[in-house]
């Protein structure tokens, strides 16, 4: 299948028991999801067999350096993305539907129902011509038969649930008129509103200062404590993943490189390039000494390497790297994308 060859099959990231030995379906399960753009010089690859499971309720973590597939794999389980540029290829199973072969109508049904997504600007995501209230009643009443009435009582019960203050009145006003963090938290409302199964937040906190980051990392997971709701938390920031998920999966140009419960890899990460991410943090890393940095830089998509794609950077690099890698497992619930994963003693953010 070419996906993580073990953690898929002993059901990694899936809460609650597991009767006579056989894990519950995934909410939802991604099998090799590669994307390409068309250009004028050809298919420009983008990702590459992308694959790893969400189980509902679970707060997965996406992370990696900006350029890494992040964004356009969440846009890519949505079909976002222009089909006239973008190819996207693999099983995209959510409910044991692929939706990479549902019709435009269709798919246009799943969007902010069953999946919903927070994009990383809500000043430029929100319409400024129209006021929050009519654009988070208009997200569910696409969905559900509701009048004018009934979608302002929707939208004013959405704006108290995410704990925006006097929410009759801020249903009236206009984008403009709200502050970054509200802006934010009404995005949270209109993906909410349909309480859909999977929120995919797309760098939520971005430009946010840290007091409101912190306010909306709380919000979102302590909402999908609430709801059930599984979480697919797009961010750089390894500091809000350790609050916020209960799983983390590494990107690196275009790949996954590892995927593991969030206090396994926060103590001992299995792959160079997610201990790096960690040691490279000033919240994380110790108090005294040199911050530790990742010398290079992504590569471009035009000029990706053969084999290891982090191999030019990586300190632990050694013959047969130059081939490629495939995920594996190291125990239960812990894959990496590196040959030498199972003889690695790589330092975490904790001991």
């Amino acid at each position: 299948m070419g996906m993580i060859e073990a953690s898929a099959s002993t059901g990694t990231g899936t809460h609650g028991a597991v009767r006579s030995g056989i894990a519950p379906q995934p909410l939802l399960e991604v099998r090799n999801l590669s994307l390409s753009f068309a250009t004028a010089a050809g298919a420009l690859p983008v990702t590459r067999n992308v694959s790893f499971t969400v189980a509902a309720g679970e707060r997965v973590g996406l992370v990696g350096e900006s350029g890494c597939g992040k964004t356009v794999t969440g846009l890519s389980l949505l079909r976002l993305l222009p089909a006239h540029s973008a190819r996207i290829e693999g099983d995209v199973l959510f409910d044991g539907t692929d939706l990479l072969k549902l019709s435009p109508r269709r798919m246009r049904a799943v969007r902010g129902r069953d999946i919903a997504m927070i994009f990383q600007e809500p000043m430029s995501a929100l319409d400024p011509v129209f006021t929050v209230g009519d654009q988070i009643s208009e997200a569910y009443r696409i969905h559900f038969p509701a009048g004018k009435a009934e979608g302002r009582e929707r939208a004013i019960a959405a704006l108290r649930e995410v704990g925006i203050p006097a929410p009759e009145r801020r249903c009236d006003e206009y984008p403009h008129q709200l502050s970054g963090g509200m802006r934010q938290r009404v995005m949270i409302a209109m993906a909410l509103i349909c309480k859909p199964k999977l929120l995919i937040a797309d760098e939520p906190t971005t430009a946010l200062d840290v007091t409101v980051q912190a306010q909306i990392t709380d919000l979102l997971r302590s909402l999908s404590e609430r709801t059930g709701t599984a979480l697919i938390f797009i961010t750089h920031d390894l500091g809000v993943v350790a609050e916020t998920c209960t799983r983390m999966i590494t990107m690196y140009a275009g790949e996954v490189v590892e995927d593991a419960p969030v206090d396994d890899v926060l103590t001992r990460p299995r792959h160079p390039y997610t201990s790096g991410l960690l040691r490279s943090l000033p919240g994380l890393s110790k108090r005294r000494g040199v911050l530790a940095s990742i010398p290079g830089r992504v590569p471009s998509p035009q000029a990706m390497p053969a084999g290891c794609r982090f191999r030019s950077r990586c300190a632990h690099a050694a013959p047969g790297c130059e081939q490629d890698q495939r995920m594996i497992a190291i125990e239960a619930g812990h894959a990496a994308r590196c040959r030498r994963a199972p003889d690695l003693a790589l330092p975490g953010a904790v001991n």
